[in-house]
């Protein structure tokens, strides 16, 4: 009797010690998104509202966080792919049913951003942002630039400029210029696409995603970047400027996406439920300066951006944007010429 008293008292002391240890795991939740990409105030604002505790890591391209994950990666709950990633993904079964779509208050998500070809109901992942990837430039080096062709032409006169360290998105500038899909897989186009960046390499001052302290300092004149630069052109209206090239650009999405091997898949349904509220979507966009698909969070978004031509496009030049999709087994013809770009540097 005494050693069953014992062992009862054992096994409820084991018990006591699991519960509150279930209890701090299931309190936390592992965010990896591209770096900045989330305004810090959205976190504290999770954390004020439900006890969870976020952390966040960050990575530089789609590439780069999937390697992360088939190597084994663990811990992490949501990942922020875009849209083409996420159908590899998807492919990969790498990511979690969250049937987020059937929220009630999805209907606040504009449906043109529904994009993800394996993904048609958004019973997996989110929209959560979108933009175009343009110039930016410093107006102290450049007095007038309006798309791709006077970028390569500030460099054939001897000004730096940078490009993104991205196959897809620097071989679509010359997909772009020569009037191809940046998703094409006909093999001469991609070969012609990559010989307009070969035939400008000369003041190509590097591929980089580290550009605008350059730009800004007037190291470097223009730069390949994101939408997001219009944060510096904020902070620094004098010396920055962004555009939309008039040529046509890329344009990107990013999802929100629970992974399969989530620790704290609860909680990362509970992120989802609370970004799909206006306010918390408004709160991001103020920060970030890029497009929400979060239609009454329009609404709440100071002038200064929902009246930036180049962060909301009108529909003319929004017809010039083209997105990415999986290309499969023929990114193969993207990666070796990239290749050939950069040993050609």
């Amino acid at each position: 009797m005494k050693k069953h008293k014992f062992a009862k008292a054992a096994l409820a002391a084991v018990i006591g010690l699991a519960i509150p240890t279930l209890a701090a795991a299931e309190e936390k939740l592992h965010l990896y998104n591209w770096g900045d990409y989330i305004n810090p105030k959205v976190l504290t604002k999770f954390t004020e509202e439900t006890g969870i505790k976020v952390s966040l890591d960050t990575y530089g391209t789609n590439e780069e966080m999937l390697a992360k994950i088939q190597a084994g990666a663990s811990g992490y709950d949501i990942v922020f792919p875009s849209v083409h990633m996420h159908d590899i993904m998807s492919q990969l079964n790498l990511l979690e049913k969250t049937e987020i779509g059937s929220s009630p208050n999805f209907k606040n998500i504009d449906t043109q951003f529904i994009r993800a070809s394996t993904d048609p109901k958004a019973e997996y992942c989110l929209p959560y942002a979108w933009g175009n990837v343009g110039i930016v430039y410093n107006k102290n080096k450049v007095k007038e630039i309006t798309g791709w062709a006077d970028m390569f032409k500030l460099a054939a006169g001897g000004e730096k400029i940078i490009l993104l360290d991205d196959p897809r998105e620097t071989i679509a500038i010359g997909h772009i210029l020569n009037g191809t899909s940046v998703n094409s897989t006909d093999e001469a186009e991609v070969v012609a696409a990559a010989k307009v960046i070969k035939d400008n390499l000369k003041n190509v001052s590097a591929f980089s995603y580290d550009s605008i302290p350059l730009v800004t300092s007037g190291d470097v004149a223009a730069a390949h970047w994101y939408v997001g630069a219009n944060i510096f052109v904020q902070q620094n209206p004098d010396v920055l400027g962004y555009i939309i090239p008039k040529e046509g650009a890329t344009m990107y999405q990013e999802d929100m996406c629970v992974l399969k091997k989530a620790p704290n898949k609860a909680n990362a349904k509970k992120f989802m439920e609370f970004y799909l509220k206006p306010e918390i979507a408004a709160l991001n966009v103020e920060q970030q300066m890029n497009g929400t698909p979060n239609i009454p969070a329009q609404k709440l978004i100071p002038k200064s951006i929902s009246g930036n031509e180049s962060i909301y496009p009108p529909a003319d030049i929004l017809s010039k944007l083209q997105i990415f999709v999986d290309l499969g087994q023929d990114l193969k013809l993207y990666n070796r010429e990239w290749t050939s770009i950069k040993t050609a540097q």
